[in-house]
């Protein structure tokens, strides 16, 4: 029944002068979603508003979910159009609209009607009540509630005429490309997968580092984090995953500094190379799934430590999570799953007994100076062999 989509977005229309630039943007991010899907579309916006219209057959569901990984998008809504051909025939197609929608009609409605046309022989009040009436003459079984009704059946009167009554929930935000750019530390755990859904989600789009460390972990892992980053790059578009070979930089960690500080000295060494990465590819800050407290190398006085390495900012998007918020927003992006398979990355095969949760500045740059030498030609090599594998 339905070959028509109403996008709605919320944010974007608060926007001022620069408006029609989001719009832009949501209806290109639509585009791009909808090329994975069967079927032809014809994606437009006319005043405040952005349609999708299918101009072949096209599998409904499948668009739909395409859809609601769109960032930008606060509601989708099934609608059928017609040209105005009068005001008889527009009573018949509301009288069709809920026939062909709601087997059950025991229900109580409204009619929420707009004219874009202020020249339209009715009011919109008038043509709501009209409609209500030619609904309840068909329908005796229904009952109009004003306030709080099981069915508002919406009516834009526009080029052409737009019935729906249905919204399905977008994932709201704003549309990827918006925010600039940044480079998220993707390990194959449960919270940088989120950190990176969640920065995307405000515009931002991601590029991906990993820290892999063969052979204490296994091509498996590896993988592991390139099926998180496909995921993810469903609601983000493609993403470019840097693959660095982190081995040789942790063993010399592990062999000249304390290893109380092993967490904190290696998160450093990652932090730099990410911020190479980053500043090479054009992006304006790093990302991290850290979150207060979760773990000892993410107190205040680690991330505070880890932060003086990076003249780019940090952007913590779950810094005020707890560790049950971060699992459920796993299981709804369908990240947790994956996240949760035993294979494991180069943090956890390094990790200390008895990490120090206070660290001084001072002294982590003391012990790093024992690294002087040797390590910044590992480094060198580490970005020089990397890998880079484009996800989507």
């Amino acid at each position: 029944m339905f070959t028509s989509f109403l996008i709605k977005y919320a944010e974007i229309g608060v926007k001022g002068g620069n408006r029609h630039l989001f719009e832009d943007a949501l209806v290109h991010q639509i585009k791009v979603a909808l090329k994975k899907c069967e079927g032809k579309f014809y994606v437009h916006k006319t005043q405040g508003r952005i349609f999708v219209e299918a101009q072949s057959e096209f599998d409904y569901d499948e668009t739909v979910a395409r859809l609601k990984q769109v960032f930008g998008i606060w509601g989708i809504c099934p609608v059928t159009c017609a040209e105005d051909q009068g005001f008889e025939k527009l009573r018949e197609d509301v009288v069709r609209y809920i026939g062909e929608v709601y087997q059950e009609r025991n229900k109580t409605f409204k009619v929420q009607a707009r004219r874009s046309d202020k020249s339209y022989p009715k009011t919109s009040m008038e043509i709501s009540a009209d409609l209500g009436e030619a609904i309840l003459n068909a329908y005796p079984e229904m009952r109009v509630d004003v306030h709080n009704p099981e069915i508002l059946l919406n009516v834009e009167l526009r080029e052409k005429i737009y019935l729906y009554s249905e919204i399905i929930p977008g994932p709201g935000g704003m549309p990827v490309g918006t925010g600039g750019k940044g480079m998220l530390l993707l390990s194959g755990g449960i919270d940088s997968p989120v950190a990176g859904y969640m920065i995307a989600k405000r515009g931002v789009k991601i590029d991906a580092v990993y820290f892999h460390a063969p052979p204490y972990t296994s091509e498996r892992a590896k993988q592991k984090v390139v099926d998180l980053a496909r995921i993810v790059s469903g609601y983000t578009g493609p993403i470019y995953l840097h693959v660095i070979n982190f081995t040789d930089i942790q063993l010399a960690i592990y062999e000249n500094c304390p290893h109380e500080e092993l967490t904190i000295i290696m998160r450093r060494y990652m932090m730099r190379i990410a911020e190479h990465l980053a500043k090479e590819t054009g992006c304006l800050g790093l990302i991290t799934g850290e979150s207060i407290g979760q773990v000892a190398s993410q107190t205040m006085a680690s991330m505070a430590v880890t932060n003086e390495v990076c003249e780019l900012p940090v952007y913590r998007p779950l810094i005020g999570f707890d560790k049950q918020e971060i699992v459920e927003l796993s299981e709804k992006i369908g990240t947790f799953e994956t996240s949760i398979q035993p294979y494991e990355d180069c943090c956890t095969i390094f990790v200390a007994k008895h990490p120090v949760t206070k660290p001084k500045a001072d002294v982590i740059r003391r012990h790093e100076g024992r690294l002087q030498g040797k390590i910044e030609e590992l480094v060198k090599t580490a970005l020089e062999t990397e890998e880079v594998i484009v996800v989507e």
